[in-house]
């Protein structure tokens, strides 16, 4: 069987490719899958990082924030220089960085239900980590409607929450749980 992998990336790769679970085809699919990043803070700045050291060939960044200072201490994808930039900027140039055989697709903007209807069909899978509701909602509501996975992830102090909602395992899930609620938040 020929793997589409270069050199480069069956070097970069090496440790997945040598695990049964993932293997040559494993990485693979990593190559030509597509993950969009909701939110370039606390939660999704090491997703990205995480996906793009793990091969994810293309991933989206949504944000619409720019870097604070006050921003470092807990979103690890961004750098002391980088303050005062767009976090999707921040967040592309340290992604490529790490990995250069990657694409990364940066949206400074905030998702609302027209958007988000727009970005999650263009993606394999959804990565949620923002901070609003109305995003939350409107992101959820897309991925139903699309039929995409979404890891859903949320944090607050010492709290924090995570939920995977698959459109294969039961018809998938709706955060926002009543009719009236989706028809405020419509993708």
């Amino acid at each position: 069987m020929k793997l589409d992998l270069s050199e480069n990336e069956i070097q970069r790769y090496s440790r997945h490719i040598l695990l049964p679970e993932v293997g040559g085809t494993g990485q693979v699919a990593l190559k030509n899958a597509s993950v969009l990043v909701v939110g370039a803070g606390g939660l999704g700045a090491p997703v990205a990082l995480y996906l793009a050291a793990a091969g994810v060939g293309r991933i989206g960044l949504v944000d619409d924030d720019v870097l604070e200072l006050s921003n470092l201490q807990r979103q690890v994808l961004h750098v002391t220089h980088a303050v005062g930039q767009k976090k999707v900027e921040s967040a592309r140039e340290r992604l490529t960085a790490l990995n250069p055989e990657i694409v990364v697709e940066t949206w400074d903007m905030r998702l609302d239900a027209q958007s988000a209807h727009d970005l999650v069909s263009r993606y394999d899978l959804v990565c949620d980590g923002c901070d609003n509701f109305a995003t939350r909602y409107a992101v959820n509501a897309a991925c139903v409607r699309a039929g995409k996975v979404l890891v859903s992830a949320a944090a607050q102090r010492f709290e924090g929450q995570l939920a995977t909602f698959s459109p294969t395992q039961g018809g998938g899930a709706i955060i926002a749980c009543t009719p009236k609620q989706m028809d405020r938040h419509p993708a």
